[in-house]
């Protein structure tokens, strides 16, 4: 009988995959990571770390299944939290749900399944998986999970062929009200519990008041740039993309940055390390026509540039650059050369819609060139692309 470990979170995903695989034959032991110990950035009525182990220990218990909790703050700690501390003091926008399946789930959880003699580790993840033989090698690919609205093979855009190897997602055939069904078939207490949306396996954080622990508030200046400023000499013209230039991909690759010349001021903040591009709420700054949007930080100067409504020029760019050390495959053996160009889905957020675009790989990295522009490219951020339904590769956007 082969054994698996599954990382239970205490949510009702995690407890039916739990429930499919010992119905699978699988011999079943759930763990629940705790990854962090500050309760006073988390809000407690919202998804406070014991409340969710209980709940993981009592459908493990209705279950029949051995349970155990792992204490990973230590390493949660120095691998995300320092890292995302890390990237925001850089004016960079951090994906920390990416990195803990990449560095936690998938490596120091998996490690410690494998003490424990597991043939594989199992999470509540809405993707898939499926193998299949290239040239003569088990290859495993990432597939989207059936349920579109709660795909979220996006988070899982770092993992390598050893980590699939090891992997079993149980739901990604089922769509979330599946689950939920089945979570009220066999009376699973998590059956009608809300989504986290907090740090994975955390809980829901105030971010400002997380980033605050160790980046410092700063008054600054708030500029406002006007919809027909300079940004529109940054908008090179569309070009023929076969056999472009690395110049010409760099240029409509590359972010623009403002002065505090293109506009004017229009209110003050408290550290441009605590705002992303694209954001709108948390300016706490009225009295325009339509909402100011993000469309820069410069944290040396510290200083936002913003831009009304959301179709702003500024919020929009026609492609990004991944730095060759950045840059990931999840398919090695479906890699671009030097020199090669090839179209993708792409997406540059969870849960947003794919796009066409066209990824051309030369000496210094890759570069992404959309069919049409993209709104709020972050840098920090992952891209992902897609073939269909499969994940090929990633990347953090430079």
């Amino acid at each position: 009988m082969k054994r698996v470990v599954v990382g239970m979170s205490g949510g009702v995903d995690s407890s039916v995959a739990a429930y499919l695989l010992k119905e699978q034959g699988y011999e079943v032991i759930g763990m629940f990571m705790k990854n962090w110990h500050d309760d006073s950035v988390t809000i407690s009525k919202e998804c406070p770390w014991l409340e969710d182990s209980n709940d993981a220990m009592i459908v493990a218990q209705n279950l029949g299944i051995p349970f155990k909790a792992i204490d990973l703050s230590k390493e949660y700690k120095e691998r995300i939290v320092d890292y995302m501390f890390d990237e925001y003091q850089k004016g960079r926008t951090p994906n920390p749900d990416v990195l803990c399946n990449r560095e936690i789930k998938f490596d120091i959880f998996l490690k410690a399944a494998m003490r424990l003699k597991a043939d594989f580790i199992a999470t509540g993840h809405y993707c898939r998986k499926d193998t299949v033989e290239v040239n003569g090698i088990e290859t495993h690919r990432l597939l989207a999970g059936k349920d579109n609205n709660k795909d979220q093979s996006y988070f899982l855009c770092q993992l390598t062929q050893q980590q699939l190897s090891k992997a079993l997602f149980p739901i990604g055939e089922l769509t979330k009200p599946e689950v939920r069904e089945i979570a009220k078939e066999i009376g699973v207490v998590t059956a009608d519990k809300k989504d986290s949306q907090g740090l994975c396996f955390v809980g829901k954080v105030r971010l400002p008041e997380f980033l605050q622990q160790k980046l410092e508030p700063k008054k600054g200046t708030v500029i406002e740039v006007p919809a027909n400023g300079r940004i529109f000499e940054n908008n090179p013209v569309d070009l023929a993309l076969n056999g472009a230039t690395s110049a010409t991909l760099k240029s409509l690759s590359e972010a623009f940055h403002y002065s505090v010349d293109d506009g004017q001021k229009v209110g003050e903040h408290n550290g441009a390390h605590y705002y992303t591009i694209g954001q709108r709420k948390g300016l706490n700054i009225g009295g325009t026509p339509e909402p100011l949007f993000i469309i820069d930080t410069d944290t040396k100067e510290n200083v936002i540039y913003t831009g009304q409504g959301e179709n702003h020029p500024g919020l929009y760019r026609k492609g990004l650059f991944i730095a060759k050390e950045e840059m990931h495959w999840v398919r090695p053996d479906l890699a671009l050369k030097v020199g090669d160009s090839k179209e993708y889905q792409v997406r540059i957020r969870y849960r947003q819609a794919l796009e066409t675009a066209t990824l051309f790989m030369r000496e210094d990295g890759l570069y992404i060139i959309f069919d049409r522009p993209q709104k709020a490219i972050a840098a920090g951020q992952f891209a992902v692309w897609y073939d269909g339904d499969e994940l090929v590769g990633s990347g953090v956007i430079n």
